[in-house]
C-alpha cells in the first residue's frame, strides 16, 4: 500500500545483452505493482538489433521508454556519454529511485549520474568480485557498490565480499538470480527453437564457445594459445561459436584462422542460444552468465580465464576455471571429462529472484501492504 496512492516512480537502466535478462523479470514484476511506476531505459551499449534488439523480442520485453544511443567507444568515452544522456531523463522522471543491473559500463554510468542527482541507486547483482582490477568489469562493480544504497546479491560470495567491504548489513539483500528467472521462464519455448537445423546442426553432438573479453580477444598472442586449445577440443568434439563483430574484426586483424571443425556463427537471440546451450556436450566461454546459465542446465563448463567472480558455479554448479594457455585449457578438458560428481543449484536461484528484489525495493521505498498496516 503506498500511503499517497500515487505510484511511486522509479528507472530501470540496462544497457547491454545480459542487462535484458535480469531487467525483464523485474519489469514484469513491477508492472503487476499499482504502487510503482517503472521506466525501463536502454542506455544503447549493445545497439543494433542482433546484438538487442532480438533480446527484447525473445524476452518478451516491451520497448524500452527512453533509448540513449550511447554506442560504442573507450571505457571513459561510454561511460561519460551514458551520463550525458542519462541525467535529462531523470531530471524529466524524478525517480525515487534507479535500479541498475550487472558491471557493463552503463550500470556505473547510471550509478554515478543518479548518486550525484541524491537519486537512492539499487543494485542488482551486487558484490561479486574477481578481484582482478585489469578487469573494467571489476571497477564497475566495486565502484557500483560503493554509492548503492540497496546491494541485491545473486550469491553467497556476494553478500559476504560486501560485508567484508565494511557494508551495512541492513543495506544487503540476498535474493537469487534474476538471469536464472529468465532462463527458467523461457527453457520451454527455448527448446522448440529451430537453431540447429537451421545451422546444420540436427543430431550432431557438439560444444559450444563464447568470447569477448578484451583480454582474450584483443591480445593476439593468447587469442592464438586458446585458439590452439580449442582446435585440440575441436578433433574430439566439433565446436560452433556464436562470434560477436568485435571478434571477427580482432581474428581478420590479427591473420588468426579457425580450426576446421571450430565452426563460426552470427550472434544469436535469446531463445536460439539458450536451446543451443541446454543441448550441449560442453560450453567453454569467459562469460559469467554463461557459467550461471550452464549451471542451471547441468552442462559442463570450461571458464576461459584465470578467475571467476561467480565461485558459486564451481562450487555448485558445472563449471570449472580452465585458465587461458593452451596447456591448463585441455588439462581442464580431460580433468572434465572424468568428472562424473552430482551437481547442485546454488541457493535461490529457483527462478523466484525478481520476487524477492521486488519486495527488497518496496520496503526500501517505504511501500508497505495493508496488513502490515493493519498490524501496527
Amino acid at each position: 500500500m503506498n500511503p499517497t496512492n500515487n505510484p511511486v516512480p522509479i528507472v530501470v537502466l540496462a544497457g547491454a545483452r545480459p542487462n535484458f535478462m535480469k531487467v525483464a523479470p523485474l519489469m514484469e514484476a513491477f508492472a503487476a505493482d499499482s504502487d510503482i511506476s517503472a521506466v525501463l531505459v536502454h542506455a544503447g551499449q549493445h545497439y543494433d538489433y542482433s546484438l538487442s534488439g532480438q533480446f527484447f523480442s525473445d524476452l518478451n520485453l516491451a520497448a524500452p521508454d527512453f533509448f540513449l544511443g550511447a554506442g560504442s567507444g573507450s571505457h571513459a568515452q561510454q561511460t561519460a556519454e551514458v551520463m550525458k544522456r542519462f541525467e535529462p531523463v531523470l531530471d524529466q522522471v524524478q525517480p525515487a529511485a534507479v535500479v541498475v543491473v550487472g558491471d557493463v559500463n552503463s550500470t556505473l554510468a547510471g550509478a554515478l549520474t543518479a548518486a550525484k542527482l541524491g537519486i537512492r541507486v539499487v543494485h542488482a547483482e551486487a558484490g561479486l568480485r574477481s578481484f582482478d582490477r585489469a578487469m573494467p568489469e571489476e571497477i564497475n562493480r566495486v565502484a557500483t557498490d560503493a554509492i548503492s544504497d540497496l546491494l541485491l546479491v545473486s550469491e553467497e560470495s556476494g553478500r559476504a565480499n560486501l560485508l567484508r567491504e565494511n557494508v551495512a548489513a541492513g543495506r544487503i539483500c540476498f535474493t537469487g538470480n534474476l538471469m536464472v528467472d529468465s532462463l527458467r521462464r523461457h527453457l520451454q519455448r527455448a527448446m522448440k527453437s529451430d537453431v540447429r537445423e537451421r545451422l546444420s546442426m540436427a543430431g550432431e553432438r557438439y560444444g559450444l564457445v563464447t568470447l569477448h573479453r578484451p583480454a582474450n580477444v584483443d591480445d593476439q598472442s593468447q587469442l592464438a594459445r586458446i585458439l590452439e586449445a580449442l582446435s585440440a577440443i575441436s578433433e574430439e568434439l566439433p565446436l560452433h561459436w556464436p562470434m560477436h563483430p568485435r571478434t571477427r574484426t580482432r581474428m581478420a586483424q590479427s591473420g588468426l584462422a579457425l580450426p576446421e571443425k571450430l565452426f563460426a556463427v552470427e550472434p544469436l537471440g535469446y531463445l536460439d542460444f539458450l536451446c543451443l546451450e541446454a543441448n550441449c556436450a560442453a560450453v567453454l566461454t569467459d562469460s559469467g552468465g554463461v557459467q550461471e546459465e550452464s549451471t542451471v542446465l547441468g552442462v559442463p563448463c570450461l571458464t576461459l580465464r584465470e578467475n571467476t567472480e561467480r565461485p558459486a558455479t564451481i562450487e555448485h554448479g558445472t563449471n570449472r576455471l580452465a585458465g587461458t594457455r593452451t596447456e591448463t585449457i585441455l588439462r581442464a578438458w580431460e580433468e572434465s571429462r572424468g568428472d562424473r560428481g552430482k551437481k547442485r543449484i546454488p541457493p535461490l536461484w529457483d527462478g523466484n529472484a525478481a520476487a524477492r528484489c521486488h519486495q527488497a525495493i518496496r520496503e526500501m521505498l517505504g511501500i508497505v501492504q495493508a496488513a502490515e498496516l493493519q498490524a501496527r
